[in-house]
């Protein structure tokens, strides 16, 4: 397991479908979020809630940390990640579409 770590940071190649997945879509949900938020809309997730005044730390968790996990995880450790990160993008559309 630690080895497969160690192989994946020396390589972002291995696993990258995974890894860009994973970064894209959170990019995609920070875009989202960002968006409906302008449109009136509020946070549900009582931790993002208190980010949203602050972009560091927004831009930190969306974007920075995703980026330093798939640089260090296997892609295939990301699979579960990436199944929730699609079932919530999806939420943020559905909702725009319902909403707005």
């Amino acid at each position: 397991m630690l080895a497969d770590i160690m192989a994946s940071a020396l390589t972002f190649r291995k696993g990258s479908t995974e890894k860009i997945a994973f970064i894209s879509l959170n990019a995609i949900d920070l875009v989202l979020t960002l968006f409906a938020i302008n449109l009136g809309a509020a946070e549900m997730n009582p931790f993002m809630r208190d980010l949203i005044s602050n972009p560091l730390a927004l831009y930190s968790i969306k974007l920075i940390i995703p980026f330093i996990l798939a640089w260090l995880l296997p892609g295939k450790l990301l699979v579960p990640s990436i199944a929730v990160l699609v079932f919530v993008v999806g939420w943020d559309v559905r909702e725009l579409i319902v909403f707005f």
